[in-house]
C-alpha cells in the first residue's frame, strides 16, 4: 500500500512550506497519521514534528441530457499537512 500519492504543489502550499516548514500531500484514504509520518520520514529523510489530516468527500453533480439526468461524482481524497523540524526541507523538484 502506497501511503503517499502525490505532493500538493500550489501557490498557497509553496508559501506555507517556505514560511512555516509545512508541506502538503495527497495520501491514501485509509492511512493514519503514524503511517503518513513513517512514509514521509522514509521517503524524504526528514524528521516530522506534526501531521494534520483532512478528509474531503466526493463532489456530486447532475447533468441534464436528452436521455435523462446523468449523475456523477468525483473520488473522495485525503490531504495531509506535514510539519517538519526546523532546518529540514523537502525539495520536490530534485528529490524525486
Amino acid at each position: 500500500m502506497s501511503v503517499l500519492i502525490k505532493p500538493i504543489i500550489t501557490e498557497k502550499a509553496t508559501a506555507d512550506s517556505e514560511l512555516n516548514n509545512r508541506y502538503g500531500f495527497i495520501v491514501d484514504t485509509k492511512a493514519n497519521k503514524l503511517q503518513i509520518k513513517d512514509a514521509v520520514e522514509a521517503t524524504y529523510g526528514v524528521s516530522v514534528e506534526k501531521v494534520r489530516t483532512m478528509n474531503y468527500g466526493p463532489k456530486r453533480s447532475a447533468r441534464y441530457t436528452k436521455t435523462g439526468i446523468q449523475h456523477g461524482k468525483t473520488n473522495a481524497i485525503k490531504k495531509a499537512v506535514i510539519q517538519v523540524a526546523e532546518g529540514d526541507i523537502i525539495d520536490f523538484y530534485n528529490n524525486i
